[in-house]
């Protein structure tokens, strides 16, 4: 394959960002756009010089190499099983779903067709995050303490819970995968969420979330999120081990041991780039580095969903663990699939 044809549903802000960094490879051509809002994507795809196509079937039928799916968090499962069954390569933003049920049953028919995928954590491709990794390769991590205290984006299906999942969901979400990729699987999440949502017409959600989380390997942590700010305050994590604090950001790490503090800067506009290169060399055939396919990212969506259920319910939430990670039996048919609660 010398050209990798992409497709893109969805035309919004994260779909703008994609194409703009797929037109820059030489080796990709964008194929066309589709959205529920026909305008957007004539807007889009003219920009780049592409094809605005009527719907999701319209776009497959034009043979595309890979699809990038790019829509808010409640439109996901109709348009993903459309892509496995054509058979194509799926590039899925994050979060994969507003629910757990759906980012199941999307997985599933993934590992059945065993198709190739890669999901938008790009934080795992920030240089910064493998110098983290190895220096806490021979130092257990004793505690982790991530946060994104942010703003209501201006988009307004995002403050409804059914529509977004809530800023644990839609923003919290490249936090704790970042904290899963560093300290491993949590293994119970105990959250509270103040019942109060921000000052915006029609929110249901809570304002603030507070969390706290036990890991497989021993760890405890906590996770603060909240909508309540009109700037993006911070977005990170804090690692403890013995010997060695980290301070994790998408703009960089500072590492403090006993040699002192130093800042290693990061480059996220370069991971933006990077998350895609892989997934384009992937579908070509020339590269091996999709670092968060489905699967992984179920995962991450399991953990976001405990912790906003246990914030629903007031109740502790087990996940799962173990290489595959199944999930088990729910105590009560409104827990999501994949999690327990505790009594």
């Amino acid at each position: 394959m010398r050209v990798c044809r992409v497709g893109l549903v969805g035309a919004g802000g994260v779909a703008q960002r994609h194409a703009r960094v797929l037109t820059g490879f030489e080796d990709v051509e964008l194929l066309g756009v589709t959205d529920v809002a026909r305008d957007a994507a004539e807007a889009l795809a003219g920009t780049h010089g592409a094809r605005a196509f009527a719907d999701v079937d319209e776009l497959l039928a034009a043979g595309p190499d890979a699809v990038y799916v790019c829509v808010p968090p409640f439109a996901h499962g109709p348009v993903e099983e459309a892509v496995i069954a054509a058979g194509v390569p799926m590039f899925v933003e994050k979060p994969v779903a507003v629910d757990l049920e759906t980012a199941e049953r999307i997985a599933a028919l993934v590992e059945r067709r065993q198709l190739l995928t890669a999901v938008g954590h790009h934080w795992r491709y920030l240089h910064v995050v493998e110098q983290a990794r190895e220096l806490l390769a021979d130092r257990p991590v004793r505690m982790v303490n991530g946060s994104w205290l942010d703003k209501v984006p201006p988009v307004a299906w995002w403050a409804r819970r059914d529509r977004s999942g809530g800023p644990v969901v839609e923003q919290a979400a490249h936090v704790l995968d970042l904290i899963r990729a560093l300290v491993g699987e949590a293994t119970e999440v105990t959250a509270y969420g103040d019942g109060a949502p921000p000052p915006v017409d029609g929110a249901d959600i809570d304002s603030v979330t507070a969390a706290t989380l036990r890991f497989e390997g021993g760890a405890v942590g906590t996770l603060a999120a909240a909508c309540v700010l009109g700037w993006k305050h911070r977005a990170g994590v804090e690692i403890l081990a013995d010997g060695l604090a980290l301070s994790l950001a998408e703009d960089g790490l500072t590492v403090c041991d006993g040699d002192g503090e130093r800042h290693l800067p990061a480059d996220p506009d370069g991971a933006r780039a990077a998350v895609d290169r892989a997934f384009v060399d992937a579908v070509r055939g020339v590269g091996d580095d999709v670092r968060v396919p489905y699967a992984e990212a179920l995962r991450t969506q399991r953990l976001a969903l405990a912790v906003a259920e246990s914030a629903r319910t007031g109740r502790s939430v087990s996940l799962p663990t173990g290489p595959a990670a199944r999930p088990r039996t729910a105590v009560a048919d409104a827990t999501p699939a994949g999690v327990t609660v505790d009594a």
